[in-house]
């Protein structure tokens, strides 16, 4: 079973020094038909214009992870973390019982293009923490590389919850599987480019949902660039 979320029905905001685009229902954007896909409940499209940036807030109980498409993000909490996300790095900031930070564009010419992603802990109340790895494109052409896991196993960040992202760039022709457990639901959500999962095109921006189903077959569209993509695995 498979529900496309296209990209032009999507939410979305525009304050000027940023414009977003809401796959869920968030902040002031609510449709009841998105409210999430099973643990995963924020998948934000963001473009922060040069100089300008999310200031201090707090979060508490939830997996944030940044995935930088294009530019710079510089990032600060209340840890003491202080960072650059740039595009092949993912981060992962666990809130837990409270955490404050910060995300800024200081590029004077270049906007920020990054996907924000949360993701429901399984437990409450846990140590807040943070972590970023590098994951080079030789890992993810036309393969499924695993970048987030429960378990940190093959390299990838540890995020608090039965749920995997993974992620290819997918030359056109290119195809990859991914085995799908009894019980277990799966989001793909295209970044850029094409693909067909199935019989279905999508485009960038677009997600789908499926269920009840064992395998899912991702294809790079024929006659377009390579295609990005985010692929999680949901208990």
């Amino acid at each position: 079973m498979m529900q496309i979320r296209r990209s032009a029905e999507r939410g979305h905001a525009h304050h000027g020094w940023l414009r977003s685009k809401h796959t869920f229902s968030f902040a002031n954007y609510y449709d009841p038909r998105f409210l999430g896909f099973r643990a995963l409940r924020v998948i934000n499209e963001d473009r922060v214009a040069p100089g300008a940036g999310f200031p201090r807030h707090p979060h508490r109980d939830m997996e944030i992870l940044s995935y930088v498409v294009e530019g710079a993000l510089e990032h600060a909490d209340t840890l003491g973390t202080g960072s650059i996300i740039r595009p092949g790095e993912v981060q992962r900031m666990s809130a837990g019982r409270g955490i404050a930070h910060s995300e800024y564009n200081h590029s004077r010419e270049e906007p920020v293009h990054f996907l924000q992603i949360w993701i429901e802990p399984g437990e409450r109340s846990l140590e807040p923490s943070y972590e970023q790895k590098d994951f080079p494109p030789s890992e993810k052409t036309d393969r499924l590389r695993l970048v987030a896991s429960p378990d940190g196993r093959e390299g990838s960040i540890t995020i608090h919850q039965d749920a995997e992202l993974r992620v290819a760039l997918l030359s056109p022709g290119a195809e990859v599987r991914h085995a799908l457990r009894p019980g277990r639901g799966a989001w793909l959500q295209v970044v850029r480019g094409a693909v067909k999962l199935g019989d279905e095109t999508l485009e960038a921006g677009d997600g789908a949902a499926v269920e009840d189903e064992s395998e899912l077959v991702i294809t790079g569209a024929a006659g377009e660039p390579h295609a990005e993509i985010l692929l999680f695995d949901l208990a």
